[in-house]
């Protein structure tokens, strides 16, 4: 099982999500980002996921495309907490708006 932990920001962001979106984003990350990440870091298109362009090293994922603006987390890797188990660190989570200061 991959590691995970959040930065400051992401947890405030986290509260400001509707408990909808939280359980979405949850629900992404269990049943395909850790998928994903187990299986050597193929993600599926599904995901969206690409790297931030003016933000070296840090990933946006792409967690609701429902109606309204579509949910993103940024996040990047960290170093390894257990040897050839990835490490993700969350940094934002929201809208597109997040980018700004991912």
């Amino acid at each position: 099982m991959p590691t995970f932990e959040t930065c400051p920001r992401f947890t405030t962001d986290l509260d400001r999500l509707t408990p909808a979106q939280r359980r979405r984003f949850r629900h992404i990350v269990l049943a395909a980002f850790v998928p994903d990440l187990r299986a050597g870091g193929a993600f599926r298109a599904g995901l969206r996921i690409k790297r931030i362009q003016r933000a070296s090293g840090i990933y946006e994922l792409t967690w609701s495309m429902g109606t309204g603006p579509a949910g993103r987390a940024t996040w990047q890797y960290g170093a390894a907490l257990r040897p050839g188990t990835p490490h993700v660190i969350w940094r934002r989570i929201g809208t597109h708006s997040i980018l700004t200061a991912p």
